[in-house]
């Protein structure tokens, strides 16, 4: 896609390809594993993962070890890198939108292909204002190398944002006419809007986009079992996150958006990468002793994150549903079927604690309370996959939920506290908690904090968590408070190191200051 000058984008067919070169692009900030731990770096560090000693020390590393972020962070600079690129695909396809004819197009073909390209500029420019602050502001294809790069005041930044998505919203078809069902439509850019709004205080605005998609009737949250597994022990919240289940066409009326996946060996190009999201979630179960990666534990894992004690006994109350055994796995039985272990088979898994099992050839299975670092450790479903033709599993073939109405509500319930409208707020959250069985609240239990803990309690695993908390301003304390500061289990397991008030932001890459040097590219303080 950057290789494409503006002038090659004249006709239905340059652009519908330069269209797909977007999506490629950003289809790898969630398949790439150049780095396995790099999608860690987006949830450990918050309040609600902790990191088992060893298992993320690539470039999530300093993401959890503040005191090891500096301005020649490998992570900061890689999304800085990745969003701008994305940047640059789209002003290209929105300059020849809006300045070259093209044979055989309508304008209203050029404004649709124009929408999803500011929907992804929007999309990039906003991430980068969260994580970064005020950044360059770059709206025309770059043709050659620049070094005078200067930061945008942040407002000017927001008002690209908040144009892009208004005429994405404008100009996007509505989910069900579109003609590609895995392309942007007018919801996504809803949405999106609504957290941009929240971002910037205008939580009137936010809910506005909320109520646009609530009452659209377009979308609708899964209730009730549906899917290919609707005939097995589950319940109607897990089922949404079960391979061949993730998209409309396949029943799941809540998804928003959704980047669809195939597994290539299938689907030749079915994936842009190899999706390490199972490796970094699903425990590393495979590695205790009479156990065997299988479809009922979610294939295999290696553990590379930890859900955090808050999350695993302080954040649930009552018979939540999405804490139940099929969103949270927490006990596992030995499942391996081998002569060797029939003495245990189908007997639990001792959880931290030291055990001895004599096996049927005389000989002793031991088993260590210190397995519950990362082998034996509880952990989210929502990445399971498992192909019995490739148990090793290096990839994950599934789909990713990147948006749904379970969001909106709390989207929409953060807009209505922002506003005082606590009544409100507490009537979308028990929406969710409702369908979860989960306890309903009043409007005296709303506050900020709450709001965060329902958004870990439904989006787990799915939201970039420290978007999140640094949009709500709110990463240091919770962060703080829920993970920690101390090294725990003898230092096997990692909380938060170092973590100062400046560390909200990330760095500005040090690389991009020192090769711009024709102007001023100011740091953010602290670095």
């Amino acid at each position: 896609m950057n290789s494409f000058a503006p002038e090659s984008l004249n006709d239905k067919l340059g652009y519908e390809a330069a269209e797909v070169g977007l999506y490629n692009k950003f289809s790898t900030f969630y398949t790439t594993d150049n780095d396995q731990t790099y999608i860690g770096a987006w949830n450990l560090g918050t309040d609600i993962l902790w990191a088992p000693a060893g298992r993320s020390n690539g470039v999530a590393r300093p993401f959890f070890d503040y005191a090891q972020m500096t301005s020649t962070d490998g992570g900061s600079s890689r999304v800085w890198s990745y969003l701008y690129g994305i940047i640059n695909n789209a002003n290209i396809l929105i300059a020849n939108a809006e300045g070259t004819s093209s044979v055989g197009m309508t304008q209203q073909e050029k404004d649709a292909y124009n929408a999803e390209a500011r929907f992804f500029r929007a999309y990039s420019y906003n991430m980068l204002a969260t994580l970064f602050g005020g950044t360059p502001l770059i709206t025309q294809p770059l043709s050659g190398a620049k070094t005078d790069f200067v930061r945008a005041p942040i407002a000017d930044v927001n008002k690209t944002i908040e144009d892009d998505l208004l005429f994405a919203i404008a100009n996007l078809p509505d989910v069900d006419a579109l003609a590609h069902k895995g392309r942007a439509h007018k919801a996504m850019a809803q949405q999106l809007l609504a957290e941009v709004y929240l971002r910037i205080n205008k939580p009137d605005l936010a809910e506005k986009q909320c109520n646009d998609i609530i009452n659209s009737g377009k979308f609708s949250l899964i209730k009730n079992r549906f899917g290919v597994k609707a005939g097995q022990p589950g319940d109607a919240f897990s089922d949404m996150f079960v391979s061949g289940n993730q998209r409309r066409k396949q029943g799941n009326t809540e998804a928003i958006w959704v980047l669809e996946q195939e597994n290539p060996v299938d689907k030749v190009g079915g994936s842009t990468g190899n999706p390490q999201q199972r490796r970094n979630w699903v425990g590393a179960y495979y590695d205790l002793p009479g156990m065997l990666p299988i479809d009922s534990l979610g294939g295999r894992g290696i553990g590379r994150i930890r859900l955090d004690n808050w999350v695993l006994y302080g954040l649930y109350k009552g018979n939540d549903m999405r804490n139940s055994k099929y969103s949270i796995h927490r006990q596992h039985y030995f499942n391996n079927p081998a002569s060797k272990y029939s003495a245990v088979f189908g007997k639990k898994f001792p959880y931290s604690q030291d055990a001895v099992f004599t096996l049927a050839d005389g000989s002793t299975l031991k088993t260590f309370a210190s397995d519950t670092i990362f082998r034996n450790a509880p952990y989210i479903t929502k990445w399971n996959q498992f192909d019995s033709r490739d148990t090793f599993g290096y990839g994950m073939w599934k789909d990713f939920i990147l948006m749904r109405l379970g969001e909106t509500y709390l989207l929409r319930a953060e807009a209505r506290l922002k506003q005082s409208n606590f009544a409100g707020a507490a009537d979308d959250i028990n929406i969710l908690r409702s369908r979860a069985n989960a306890p309903a609240v009043t409007a005296s239990d709303i506050t900020l904090n709450f709001v965060l803990d329902e958004r870990a309690r439904e989006l787990i695993g799915e939201e970039n968590r420290r978007m999140t908390l640094v949009r709500t301003g709110t990463l240091v304390e919770r962060a703080r408070r829920l993970n920690g500061t101390a090294k725990l289990a003898g230092g096997n397991i990692e909380t938060t190191n170092g973590l100062q008030d400046y560390n909200v932001l990330l760095p500005i890459p040090q690389s991009e200051i020192d090769l711009n040097k024709d102007a001023k590219l100011d740091q953010n303080p602290g670095y």
